[in-house]
């Protein structure tokens, strides 16, 4: 009976080939790009669920009391104190990220930004699977080093790298152990992971870490099965009470929710966005049903030309039952082949999907995970492409069918009107949301952020040179610089402009201060060549002047600092104390968007201390960058021969905070244009059917003198109705998402009605062009082919 029902679905299928087209490509461009969303989706749901009790591993969050600022470090002894005095505790790991060593092998020297110096529990806490080796040299020994595959292959090529030497900060260490590549829903993306004991083999470091005010490192803790997180907490927050003096409390992340935090100043990790992921989810769904209903509007549509054969085949004894399975094998034959044709198109833009989201999918064929999405894709449409459609089909009463009354419950399609409104709906929806998203990205391209980013460049300090070597060098480089004609203006400073992440609480002091207010100020520092460098504003009083010893305690403030911290006026010549040096303030620059328009711009202090100093900025004079750039080079490799320099464009630094957003907004467009083709070909395939229906009344219409324009305006009417109250019905929708998006922006745009005007039109045109096509030709059709039957 099956093989039946198949067999006739084929000859069906065949026998109406523009149709059977339509719906399959519909269907598997849908399935496609819901599959994908779903693996996306997927991926940012199970972030480090991958770890073996990952239910038990937290990471220790550190917030201030006062202001409530809660940041993911903590002092380096928390993690030796919480093993010795937490029973609750199991094993405890740490991580630092921060330095950046420097690999010299076969001659080449490169900064390692993806390293991480990690306690030896960290392979045990963390599940990592080892290619070759394993971890207890890497245990035993502090010149032992870890690498990934793609590390390995990047240092030795195909040669076996075990017990390789690469020199790494001017020390030597022996590769122990190669581990797999981490997948794409790991946060720990490193490529080498060294000791923890080498970076702390620094005496100054050592001595500066090992103190409770510094905190610089993540500490991770597994707990004992059936403990209590919430008990840990608690007892953890006295161990930090004992050294902390109540400025701060700590609490417990579980590692499943860290990868949607958002509450944290910054961060080392990436993080998703838990509404986006929603978002998507939805979509997802939204672009299958848009492809389902294309079926079940030309099924429903051409339900009168098969009401017939349903009425002979009932007449002949068939039972409505066994008719439901003869037209769901329909639907079941269509979705099989769709998919089919959606592993195809899969195969073909998996690794194009990959690049776009930065994810490894390369072997997502092989994963289960994978099979299931897609398995539960294919249930969903033929579910929604057969249920209706099927009992629509075998409920025509025979008698009914052969007086000419209609077959169809639902009078007039109604139906079918409802649900090409629901696929322009969507369509309309989503492209709003890319304009807005458009409009946002470039606003904050052409925004004025207070400082010029253009022809600007900045690149990093060793971080392991001496600071009076550091002093010299930031001098040396300056001078030599200096003499380029091509470069304009020099300066250093503790971090570049574009994202200052370094906060001081309590450091700031001022005659009047309320003893409780312990303000969070970014603090920033840099030299006398800083304003003008970046072309900064000042709004009253002066900038730092060379060599002036008296500006080594003087600060300036931004706009924001004077009114968050309430100085008294007159501003300048206020005693401002700041890290114990008693100095003034000396002057007030206009404030400056120092971190991402997702935040606010704060208070900021801006002192001259230059042991702070790790970055050096310069501005270089038009149409000079590449000689510029070759004369920086020479200059490094003159005074720092031994360390690599990396640079980075100031506006390439600034867009490169936005690559979520701009990755995300692509992602929409992407759809967006999936959703519009997919209602384009439903729609042209219902202009197709209709045209074919009224085929003898413009037949007749042409006969009595109808012109071309009138006709197509008569079958174009119906479906332009449509699109117009989907797009009504879409503005409320779109303002609602858009609105909700635009909140994560400290500054953004306004939301206008141009907006929804061009997303409406853009909808209309794409509509109308779609049924001129068949209605020109329909009514450009001989009038005497049309009414020969007649």
């Amino acid at each position: 009976m099956l093989n039946n029902y198949l067999k006739i679905a084929w000859r069906n299928l065949l026998q109406n080939k523009t149709f059977s087209f339509i719906n399959i490509a519909g269907l598997s461009v849908g399935i496609t790009a819901a599959v994908f969303i779903l693996m996306w989706v997927r991926n940012e749901m199970n972030f480090d669920n991958f770890h073996p009790d990952s239910n038990r591993i937290f990471r220790v969050t550190t917030t201030l009391t006062a202001d409530n600022w809660t940041w993911e470090t903590t002092p380096l002894l928390l993690a030796k104190a919480a093993k010795q005095e937490l029973p609750e505790v199991e094993e405890v790991a740490r991580l630092y990220t921060t330095h950046w060593p420097v690999v010299k092998i076969s001659g080449n020297k490169t900064y390692e930004r993806k390293a991480a110096f990690v306690d030896p529990n960290w392979f045990k806490v963390f599940k990592y699977e080892f290619s070759s080796g394993n971890a207890s040299a890497f245990s035993e020994h502090s010149k032992s080093i870890i690498l990934t595959t793609s590390a390995a292959k990047k240092y030795f090529g195909k040669a076996n790298p075990i017990g390789a030497r690469i020199n790494i900060d001017s020390a030597d260490y022996e590769v122990s152990a190669v581990v797999k590549d981490a997948p794409a829903n790991s946060s720990f993306r490193y490529d080498t992971f060294l000791p923890l004991s080498a970076l702390l083999a620094n005496k100054q470091r050592r001595a500066n870490d090992e103190n409770w005010d510094n905190y610089n490192y993540f500490t991770f803790v597994r707990l004992k099965p059936g403990a209590s997180p919430a008990h840990a907490s608690g007892n953890l927050n006295k161990i930090f009470k004992k050294h902390d003096q109540g400025l701060t409390t700590v609490s417990l992340v579980a590692l499943k929710d860290m990868h949607f935090e958002s509450d944290l100043q910054s961060s080392e990790f990436v993080h998703g966005n838990l509404n986006t992921v929603y978002t998507f989810s939805v979509l997802a769904f939204l672009l299958l049903l848009v492809a389902c209903i294309n079926y079940v509007n030309l099924t429903t549509a051409r339900a009168s030309l098969r009401a017939k054969e349903v009425s002979i085949r009932k007449i002949a004894g068939a039972g409505s039952r066994s008719l439901f399975y003869r037209f769901f094998a329909d639907s079941a034959l269509i979705s099989f082949i769709s998919l089919l044709v959606t592993l195809l198109l899969i195969r073909l833009f998996l690794p194009w999907f990959g690049l776009l989201t930065e994810k490894n999918f390369e072997s997502a064929f092989a994963s289960p995970a994978m099979w299931k999405v897609i398995g539960l894709a294919l249930v969903g449409v033929m579910l929604l492409n057969g249920i209706y459609p099927a009992i629509l089909l075998s409920s025509f009463k025979p008698l009914n069918v052969f007086r000419g009354a209609t077959v169809l419950k639902v009078n007039d399609g109604y139906l079918r009107k409802s649900l090409v409104v629901i696929q322009f709906i969507v369509s309309v929806t989503l492209i709003a949301c890319t304009i807005a998203i458009y409009l946002q990205m470039n606003f904050i391209g052409q925004a004025d952020i207070g400082y010029s980013r253009s022809q600007v460049l900045s690149f990093p300090l060793p971080a392991n040179i001496g600071s009076e070597k550091k002093i010299s060098v930031i001098q040396t480089v300056k001078e030599e610089l200096l003499k380029q004609s091509g470069i304009e203006s020099v300066t250093s400073s503790n971090q570049s402009v574009v994202q200052i992440g370094s906060f001081s609480i309590g450091a700031a002091n001022w005659p009047g201060r309320d003893t409780a207010f312990k303000p969070m100020t970014t603090q920033l520092s840099t030299d006398a060549d800083f304003l003008n460098t970046l072309n900064l504003k000042m709004k009253q009083g002066r900038w730092f002047i060379s060599g002036n010893k008296a500006d080594n305690r003087n600060v300036i403030l931004n706009e924001t600092a004077v009114a968050q911290l309430k100085i008294p006026a007159p501003v300048i010549g206020h005693s401002f104390t700041f890290h114990g040096k008693a100095g003034q303030i000396i002057g007030v620059v206009k404030d400056f968007k120092y971190q991402s328009m997702h935040e606010k711009v704060g208070p900021l202090v801006v002192f001259n201390n230059p042991d702070w100093f790790n970055f050096i900025t310069v501005r270089i004079a038009p149409k000079s960058t590449s000689g510029s750039v070759v004369a920086i080079q020479k200059t490094w490799s003159k005074i720092l021969p031994d360390y690599p320099l990396e640079y980075d464009f100031i506006d390439q630094s600034f867009n490169a905070l936005y690559k979520e957003d701009r990755k995300t907004s692509l992602l929409l467009l992407v759809f967006a244009g999936i959703a519009i083709v997919i209602s384009s070909l439903g729609l042209f395939a219902l202009a197709a059917f209709t045209a074919e229906q009224r085929r003898k009344e413009i037949g007749i219409r042409k006969v009595i003198g109808a012109t071309l324009a009138s006709l197509t305006a008569l079958l174009s009417k119906d479906f332009v109705k449509l699109v117009l109250i989907a797009v009504v019905i879409a503005c409320p929708i779109s303002y609602w998402a858009i609105t909700k998006w635009l909140q994560s922006f400290a500054y953004r745009i306004s939301i206008g009605w141009e907006i929804f005007a061009f997303a409406g039109i853009l909808a209309l045109l794409i509509a109308v062009l779609t049924i001129s096509v068949q209605t020109v030709k329909a009514a450009m059709a001989n009038p005497v082919r049309s009414l020969r039957a007649e």
